[in-house]
């Protein structure tokens, strides 16, 4: 069986079988990471993975999972996050959309 050579942190060089491996690739957003569970410290450790290390690891045998990335994920995103103040806004703005529907209704209604 293939013996993989990876590098903990924590504990240097060590020795991983292909199962051992999760290699996630996300064409779309150009990124590509691969993971394992140290056998000696039982750390989780993932690192990111170029195309050549990708190739490396599916010729031994890993599996690589694809992954897509919605094109949404991807925008650019302009401005601050929203806050707890924004999101107290946003339902005082439904409330007040309700109310309005109810009118707008009402009147409809009467016609």
């Amino acid at each position: 069986m293939t013996t993989i050579k990876a590098t903990c942190p924590t504990c240097g060089d060590i020795d991983l079988k292909p199962r051992d491996i999760h290699v996630v690739v996300a064409p779309a957003a150009g990124w590509a990471t691969y993971s394992f569970v140290c056998p000696s410290c039982e750390d989780d450790v993932t690192k990111s993975a170029d195309d050549e290390v990708v190739t490396l690891l599916r010729g031994a045998g890993v599996t690589v999972e694809r992954v897509h990335v919605p094109a949404e994920a991807l925008e650019l995103h302009l401005g601050p996050p929203i806050d707890a103040d924004d999101l107290i806004d946003f339902g005082l703005t439904l409330a007040a959309a309700d109310a309005l529907v109810e009118v707008l209704s009402a009147e409809s209604a009467g016609r």
